[in-house]
């Protein structure tokens, strides 16, 4: 069942978060100069071979992503391109070794890579997970993930997913380990977001709802719910991708 908000929650739940914005002076975002919201951790391109995926950013970009590892048990496996601190590009696709899991983007039925989906990180999860709470917005999580890289080294994370994304316009939140290098700080470099945006056919709830998690996207009209990014690379190339 898809979770729905009504006027007067959005009013009450708008000031249960700026609340505890106020409160909290690093907690929540302020909008960044370059074209990504400050909230953004990363964006998922997905594609129906990890190769050729890779191939596309390359081709696209100029920059060749690295391989990033596996995520065992999600049957996907992925491959990585910095976009700036604290932001990046993941190239994700399924898993050959793991052809028993689910494919929850359906990855394998994608002809041309195209966004499925993107993350952001509120800060403290579990704070971020009592003020939806306290907000009665509905979410799963916060649940623990891994994935072990090619070097060894284990990457830990948190994740909180919301119960209704609205169709992938929302993105899921994450708080990496203390421990964990961000995966932005290592991946290949000289990509960069030019714009990040969001199109919907209810774009005036989006908004609210935007506000609500204090993402700072833009977002506007159209028949069909859309993510759309571009991205820039060291030569001047432009990568234009959507959902």
């Amino acid at each position: 069942m898809r979770h729905t908000i009504s006027r007067r929650k959005f009013v009450s739940a708008s000031s249960v978060l700026f609340a505890a914005s106020v409160a909290s002076p690093r907690s929540l975002f302020s909008a960044e100069k370059e074209g990504a919201p400050a909230v953004l951790d990363h964006i998922l391109l997905g594609c129906n071979n990890l190769d050729l995926g890779i191939a596309f950013v390359e081709k696209n970009t100029g920059v060749r992503a690295a391989f990033g590892g596996v995520h065992p048990g999600r049957g996907t496996r992925n491959a990585l391109v910095s976009l700036g601190e604290r932001h990046y590009l993941e190239i994700i696709a399924l898993d050959p070794l793991q052809s028993d899991a689910p494919d929850h983007y359906g990855l394998a039925q994608i002809i041309e890579p195209r966004l499925v989906g993107w993350a952001a990180h509120p800060g403290d999860l579990d704070q971020f997970a009592t003020r939806l709470r306290d907000a009665n917005i509905a979410f799963d999580g916060p649940n623990p993930g891994s994935r072990k890289r090619p070097d060894g080294r284990l990457l830990q994370w948190k994740t909180l997913n919301l119960k209704d994304d609205q169709s992938g316009l929302l993105p899921f939140f994450i708080e990496w380990s203390a421990d964990t290098i961000h995966p932005s700080a290592d991946a290949p470099a000289g990509c960069k977001i030019v714009r990040f945006d969001l199109e919907a056919p209810n774009d005036a709830e989006i908004n609210h709802l935007s506000a609500l998690l204090n993402l700072e996207v833009p977002i506007a009209h159209s028949e069909k719910p859309r993510l759309h990014a571009s991205i820039a690379g060291p030569g001047g190339k432009v990568m234009n991708v959507s959902s």
